[in-house]
């Protein structure tokens, strides 16, 4: 039996509660060749290097799948279905490299982060966020117990992303289920290939077109009859530069849908959790209120949303590290393991809210920076900041919780916390 490198032992399902061991392993190899061909990459200053480098494409098509003969006595699983589901569906800002992804970032980018167009246009939405915070907390009124996830992470940002795209909240449960069939089918590591995992294919296939049909059916809507929202903006866009195709306006719509709840969701969990965890932290931030803003960006950089990335691969060979990445070679970029980079960070694995030069990698880096990462960060604030100040109490039930499959999207099914009471 081949033994498993550190990669592949920090993508088993065992181990999703806490990667961090394997990864510090990893980062012994900054630029690791795995049995597949990819080359992972785990460490802070080479994953900025890459980030910034044109040699670097971030479009799959340009990346041959498989990308190499697995190593003798390897397990070849099949080679990422849903990404080849979700490619597609035409490509978007995520998975195009300049001069397309430069012109359809800049098409979209006034009618969801605002300036210079609409300066205000994340600020304004802060009353309307408190006020759903505020109704979820209430609502928690006479419960001893609550679940983190279901009762607070998820319920704000999936109600905020629809108000800013467009999107009927009433089709919330429809995309949901989709994206959770999508998510749980995909898998990088060694249980790929495992009879459960090869069951959940097909449904995940299906999942990502219905989920595109639906996207590409409310675009057909709003081209018919314009509504609000950002979808609706982009479908009639009457700017200086050409339209993006219905197809490339519908693979972005599932991503905004996707990625303008998804990540938010398992940032607030985690914060939650991380703080019962270190709980001399959150008593720090419930009498220091004003620390709520450095605090989630130490929150992004402990625990990575987004744990890597899987969609890159390089135009020509790279020299890094000591290590060729040849042509056409897959690159990981594994933030996860470059936000607890001892060369990087003092004291990586320790949680500190008042961190300086705290340049983490929570929303990448470079041309493809998260899209939405100043609203996401307000979201966020105001959460952790009125869960912390209200909630009476709070502790965790279960520890470590249980985890979803996702090995990117990395955050906890559930967080059953036990409380006390709400503070008005």
């Amino acid at each position: 039996m081949v033994e498993e490198t550190p990669w592949q032992q920090a993508l088993r399902y065992a181990n999703r509660a806490n990667p961090y061991p394997f990864y510090e392993e990893l980062r012994k190899t900054p630029v690791a060749r795995q049995p597949d061909g990819t080359y992972v990459v785990s460490t802070y200053r080479e994953i900025v290097t890459l980030l910034h480098d044109p040699r670097v494409s971030s479009d799959p098509r340009k990346c041959p799948v498989p990308a190499a003969a697995p190593a003798e006595g390897a397990v070849e699983a099949e080679a990422e279905p849903i990404t080849e589901a979700v490619i597609s569906l035409e490509p978007n800002i995520i998975t195009q490299d300049p001069p397309e992804h430069d012109r359809d970032r800049r098409m979209m980018t006034p009618h969801f982060v605002g300036p210079p167009h609409s300066p205000h246009l994340i600020s304004d939405l802060e009353p309307e966020i408190r006020r759903i915070v505020a109704g979820l907390l209430d609502d928690m009124q006479g419960k001893t117990r609550i679940d983190a996830v279901d009762d607070f992470a998820y319920p704000l940002p999936v109600t905020v992303i629809c108000k800013v795209l467009g999107v009927p909240l009433e089709d919330e449960s429809r995309f949901h289920r989709w994206i959770e069939t999508a998510l749980d089918a995909l898998d990088f590591g060694p249980e790929a290939a495992s009879e459960e995992m090869q069951s959940r294919l097909a449904g995940g296939r299906q999942a990502v077109q219905e989920f595109g049909q639906f996207a590409a059916d409310l675009l057909d809507r709003y081209a018919r009859q314009p509504g609000p929202g950002m979808l609706s903006a982009l479908v009639n866009e009457d700017g200086p530069e050409e339209r993006m195709s219905q197809g490339v306006l519908a693979s972005n719509a599932l991503l905004l849908i996707f990625a303008g709840h998804e990540t938010t969701v398992n940032l607030i969990a985690h914060s939650v959790l991380t703080l019962l965890r270190h709980p001399d932290a959150l008593e720090r931030l419930r009498h220091r209120p004003e620390l709520i803003v450095p605090a989630v960006e130490e929150l992004l950089r402990f625990e990575s949303s987004v744990q890597f990335w899987h969609t890159r691969s390089a135009l020509e060979d790279i020299d890094i590290a000591g290590t060729t990445i040849p042509k056409g070679a897959p690159i990981f970029l594994a933030y996860g393991s470059a936000n607890r980079d001892p060369e990087r960070f003092t004291d990586p694995d320790v949680l500190d809210l008042e961190r300086r030069d705290n340049q983490h990698l929570g929303f990448s880096q470079g041309i493809h920076f998260c899209f939405g990462a100043p609203l996401a960060r307000l979201e966020v604030q105001i959460a952790v900041g009125e869960f912390v100040r209200r909630v009476q109490n709070p502790r965790l039930v279960e520890d470590p919780p249980p985890y979803r499959h996702n090995q990117i999207f990395r955050g906890p099914r559930h967080v059953l916390v036990d409380i006390d009471g709400i503070r008005d």
